[in-house]
């Protein structure tokens, strides 16, 4: 679907028409794998030391990257089968009224997570220009910001798919898998210099648990839930928006976080970008990474856009994807998100319940468009049970601190929503009769 088409009906919460759909495996794995890609990934696996071990961080990023992964291709899938949006499946398990509760706080999310992607890119291209001897005035980081939102509501007003297929598949992908390629190359070389066998032995000093440290490598993946159905459902085929999607995120997922791993052995700093500038060629690998985060911030406002449309279908998904990329220039300049990121990361942790709650009841081939048209007002069980999961998410780390919370959350609602299917089943043959 174009995101400049302007049509008079609810383009979020309709079907992508069958010549519409698009995206094949290597679209859907392309998008993931550059989307999994960023310096905050980077960052967060930098945090994994020195709590554990390299051979215990490295387990506990294969392990949660594969999950993870696999939890976003299976939502993915479910989008492709359906055709439906994020706020499509939301209506489809929660009714049509209930879902806006969640759609609105999708938007707000989507709107903090742009804005803290447009003030990670702006923090980055000031130490590259500082790096370089410029942007030492005062004036220069009102004047990147301002650049960086340009280059977003320049992509918003174009086509999402034509972004997908021609920009991000044949030239951002190939930019970024050389910019890492070459990183991990430099800091493989630091590690080898340092004497590998030594820094690969260090022992953790057990602040961390492996459960704990999956639970922050699943937290990427898991992130991107509640935006995965806005682009899958463009797909050709379920299968290859799964395998794709999964395919594609764990590989930037586990590189990724590897790769704070190593950066974090070699030269521990507390900024990520400057232990990176450190690198032989690491300007020009940084500055490739960070034209990839530009999808990022992208991702996140047509998102953000589709979930508005679905509430007030008169602006087309182009003019709210429009406005929503202002605003989130506009907070990038006055806000100090980096402080606020606690707050953004509390929020996300509604949408682990909120999907385990999504898979438990459409998987297994329940008809996601007839549950959207049929849904009554609220559907009361799964609102209940996304509430619990809430609770659970956040009693579970005074239970038992090693064990995380997500992967436990997303278990339980996932079970029990599969469990309790009958009563949706039976609320839509009561709408049929």
């Amino acid at each position: 679907m174009n995101s400049s088409t302007s049509t008079p009906g609810n383009e979020a919460l309709a079907p992508v028409a069958e010549h519409q759909r698009v995206f094949l495996w290597r679209d859907h794995a392309s998008l993931w794998f550059s989307l999994g890609v960023g310096l905050l990934v980077m960052q967060m696996g930098a945090y994994l030391l020195p709590a554990l071990s390299p051979a215990q961080a490295l387990g506990a990023i294969v392990l949660g990257s594969c999950i993870g992964a696999g939890l976003l291709g299976w939502v993915g899938k479910l989008g492709c089968d359906s055709g439906l949006a994020s706020a499509g499946l939301m209506h489809s398990v929660y009714g049509r009224r209930f879902a806006q509760l969640p759609i609105v706080l999708n938007i707000v999310q989507l709107l903090g997570w742009g804005t803290f992607e447009l003030v990670v890119m702006r923090d980055a291209t000031l130490a590259l220009g500082r790096q370089s001897g410029g942007m030492a005035a005062s004036y220069w980081p009102w004047v990147v910001t301002l650049l960086w939102g340009s280059v977003i509501l320049l992509l918003m007003s174009g086509s999402m798919v034509q972004l997908v297929r021609r920009i991000v598949s044949r030239v951002a992908l190939p930019l970024v898998i050389l910019s890492l390629l070459w990183l991990s190359w430099q800091f493989v070389g630091m590690a080898q210099a340092q004497g590998f066998a030594q820094l690969w032995n260090r022992s953790g000093d057990g602040s961390m648990g492996v459960l704990s440290a999956m639970d922050l490598v699943i937290a990427m993946p898991i992130s991107w839930l509640p935006l995965v159905a806005d682009y899958a459902r463009h797909g050709k085929s379920g299968k290859s928006a799964l395998t794709g999607t999964w395919t594609g995120f764990a590989l930037a997922n586990i590189w990724c976080y590897s790769l704070g791993v190593l950066v974090a052995l070699t030269l521990p700093s507390q900024d990520l970008v400057t232990a990176l500038l450190l690198a032989q060629g690491g300007l020009i690998a940084l500055s490739l990474v960070l034209i990839d985060e530009v999808d990022n911030a992208y991702g996140d406002a047509y998102s953000a856009s589709m979930s508005a449309h679905s509430l007030l279908p008169r602006w087309s998904i182009r003019h709210w994807g429009l406005l929503i990329a202002t605003v989130c220039t506009l907070l990038a300049l006055v806000l100090p998100m980096h402080s606020l990121e606690p707050f953004l990361l509390i929020l996300s942790s509604c949408f682990v319940p909120l999907f385990g709650v999504v898979l438990g009841r459409l998987s297994f081939g329940a008809n996601a468009q007839e549950l959207m048209h049929k849904a009554p007002p609220v559907r009361w069980d799964a609102v209940t049970l996304w509430l619990l999961g809430i609770a659970c998410y956040h009693l579970i780390p005074y239970l038992s601190q090693a064990m995380g919370s997500a992967l436990p959350t997303l278990i339980i609602t996932f079970v029990l929503a599969a469990l309790t299917r009958q009563r949706q089943t039976a609320q839509v043959q009561a709408a049929r009769a």
